[in-house]
């Protein structure tokens, strides 16, 4: 059987899909892989908005969710050709895909006591278009386990960045901010520390008209204003104990609007805002770090935040002197580490080895997680 697996990730910062190609060999922990190749495609603005709008109850949803899943899925079989081209990988050479699909609501553990995630996805169609098998909705088995379904990629991240004789943290920074820990014994913990890009997206399209603060420089022009920090800070989220996850269900335009308010942030330049906004990432995400301190001295950040170069600034200032460095420095870049992750959560489900790590996410115990799409 093939040891090829790709893995498809669209995030919250709801900026496109990446793909990613990869070997895991032989090894049974998968602690060796090789990428082969990694694609990605930006949303097409419709795509992206409708998707966006939909994280809230609205007109038709249903039909218009399943339209947008169709969407989604036609979108990812189109990277994965574009990636078989590229890595000149036939159908038979991947054994499967590991595809994420787009969260939309994410209430685990809410409403009734299990509550629900639920991730926008077509597998069934993206089997159809690719003929491949595909493996998806990985965090439902958890979330019925009484987990979280949240963060999934800690195992992964204690696979592939874990050191023998020393511990290591990983940051991952998408459109929530979210931490694992792997001390030098392999103990794991991980939980979702509160927003990154999400908020600084939003602030930043609202007031520039740009998709994103390129690099942070326009963070970096502005100034922290105490007042408004402490009105972001004031969120119970940051002050609950693990497991823990969230998203857009919480961290959105009208908690933004309220804490705005609440500071009276409306005599504010903007980019104080954004510098404000960033300086609650760097803070939130490095309380996190240092209270895993004794158990990791090295940082390792990942995902579209670590090119936000301000925000990158910010953590190695609050962190000193534990080191700070992107994942590329530790063989993997930034922007492979989660789609690498769900191909490595469909090889742990063709395999039938758990793919949660259950201390992290609140789960009964370690889970199987995903459901099999086959190809024919």
């Amino acid at each position: 059987m093939s040891t090829v697996f790709v893995g498809l990730m669209s995030g919250t910062s709801l900026d496109g899909i990446d793909a990613v190609a990869a070997d895991f060999g032989a090894d049974p922990e998968a602690t060796h892989l090789q990428v082969l190749g990694h694609a990605r495609l930006h949303f097409p603005a419709a795509l992206r908005a409708e998707l966006l709008a939909l994280n809230w109850s609205s007109a038709d949803e249903i039909h218009r969710g399943a339209l947008a899943a169709n969407a989604l899925a036609r979108a990812c079989a189109g990277l994965v050709e574009t990636l078989r081209r590229e890595t000149r990988l036939g159908c038979d050479d991947i054994a499967a895909i590991g595809s994420h699909g787009q969260t939309v609501r994410h209430r685990p553990g809410e409403f009734d006591g299990t509550g629900y995630t639920v991730q926008l996805n077509a597998p069934a169609l993206l089997a159809e278009l690719t003929g491949i098998d595909v493996v998806a909705d990985f965090r439902s088995r958890d979330v019925a386990a009484g987990g979280q379904g949240a963060p999934l990629v800690p195992a992964f991240h204690r696979a592939v960045f874990g050191r023998d004789g020393g511990g290591v943290a990983v940051l991952n920074l998408g459109g929530i901010a979210n931490l694992t820990v792997v001390d030098a014994n392999g103990a794991t913990i991980g939980f979702d520390c509160g927003p990154a890009n999400v908020l600084l997206d939003l602030w930043c399209a609202r007031s520039t008209g740009a998709s994103f603060d390129a690099g942070g420089a326009w963070a970096a022009t502005g100034r922290i204003d105490a007042r408004l920090l402490a009105a972001f800070r004031s969120e119970p989220y940051f002050a609950r104990l693990a497991p823990k996850s969230t998203g857009r269900d919480l961290f959105d335009a009208d908690w933004l609007d309220a804490r705005l308010a609440v500071a009276e942030a409306s005599r504010l330049p903007p980019e104080d805002v954004q510098a404000t906004l960033a300086e609650l990432t760097a803070g939130t995400s490095a309380e996190a770090c240092c209270a895993a301190a004794d158990a990791a001295h090295e940082l390792v950040v990942c995902g579209g935040g670590t090119f936000n170069l301000d925000l990158m600034a910010r953590l190695a200032r609050l962190l000193a002197p534990m080191r700070v460095v992107a994942s590329g420095e530790r063989g993997l870049p930034p922007e492979q580490v989660e789609a690498t992750a769900f191909a490595w959560l469909a090889r742990a489900f063709v395999q039938r080895q758990p793919g949660n790590i259950a201390s992290v996410t609140g789960a009964a115990g370690p889970r199987v997680l995903g459901a099999l799409y086959p190809a024919h």
